[in-house]
């Protein structure tokens, strides 16, 4: 039999317990659709890699280790599962979201918890910051994810409470990601410069509608689980794919050591660079020169001794 089974191999159950609140078929497409998406951005993303040096390919892999995480993240959902019942603060009237308890997918939140670090990581080396503040806005995006996760999986008024400090830590990364990376993005040049401005300002504009949609779907229990999928689907795909698009077609001809990323190839000798790039005193290009040390003869003395 064709079509999706999803909802028939792994019915809404979890632990002997159901969700009155769920995804239908609709939800279930849309999340392999999604899927698609993500899995061929990763295999264009990562194809990518080969048309550049290999000491370029970091923001590459990075891009599309986004996508694929994505891609498992979805294909989760999509079969239906990676959730648990939680019960609702607001009961609603309306069909679509009446019931006594909704289905939260955790899994969409172990896949922020990896994917928007890495997506940070793209932004802050783009803008050359220093380590120290490229870990502390890391940490205060982890803060963020499992905040909102929290805040999710609380049944009463206190989930409020985790979302607040999800806001206050999404700030503060904000801050870094519009302010202090835009100050040491400008003097890297104008393309660098430009591809910063681009994919920092579709990252932030995004992530602020990101806690409206939590307020609607796991905190309000305002819009239904398909339309949930539909808005944070359409949300991570502008959000990865878009943003993966835009920062690979910034970083196309620019040298990372531009941005203070130095990364040495196997091939490179330090001291000497690129082996097969030196000749030297006529050495085949593959070989490494070692330097000779002269020896120097040791001439043996005899001692006479008078008897």
């Amino acid at each position: 039999m064709g079509g999706n089974r999803a909802l028939i191999v792994n019915p809404n159950l979890v632990n002997g317990q159901s969700a009155a609140i769920h995804i239908t078929d609709h939800g279930s497409d849309w999340y392999w659709a999604v899927c698609a998406l993500m899995t061929l951005a990763t295999l264009v993303f990562f194809g990518l890699s080969f048309t550049v040096p290999r000491t370029w390919r970091l923001f590459h892999y990075i891009t599309a280790s986004i996508t694929l995480v994505a891609a498992i993240a979805y294909f989760t959902m999509a079969s239906n599962l990676g959730w648990t019942p939680i019960d609702v603060e607001y009961r609603r009237t309306r069909s679509v979201v009446r019931g006594v308890n909704r289905e939260i997918f955790y899994v969409r939140y172990i896949d922020w918890f990896i994917t928007t670090p890495l997506l940070l990581t793209d932004i802050l080396l783009t803008a050359g910051l220093p380590w120290p503040t490229i870990l502390v806005t890391l940490l205060l995006d982890e803060v963020m994810i499992v905040t909102g996760l929290v805040g999710a999986l609380v049944r009463s008024s206190y989930k409020w409470g985790f979302f607040t400090f999800g806001c206050v830590a999404m700030l503060a990364v904000l801050y870094n990601v519009l302010w202090v990376g835009r100050m040491h993005a400008r003097p890297l040049g104008a393309d660098i410069n430009r591809t910063y401005l681009s994919v920092a300002g579709l990252t932030v504009f995004l992530w602020c509608l990101y806690p409206i949609a939590w307020g609607l779907c796991e905190g309000g229990n305002v819009i239904s689980p398909d339309s949930e999928a539909i808005f944070y689907g359409i949300l991570d795909i502008l959000a990865k794919i878009v943003f993966g698009i835009l920062l690979l077609l910034g970083h196309r001809n620019v040298d990372p050591a531009r941005m203070g990323i130095h990364i040495r190839d196997y091939d490179d000798v330090p001291g000497l660079g690129r082996t097969h790039e030196k000749q030297h005193n006529g050495l085949a290009a593959d070989t490494v020169a070692v330097p000779v040390v002269p020896v120097v003869p040791v001439t043996a003395t005899t001692t006479s001794m008078a008897v």
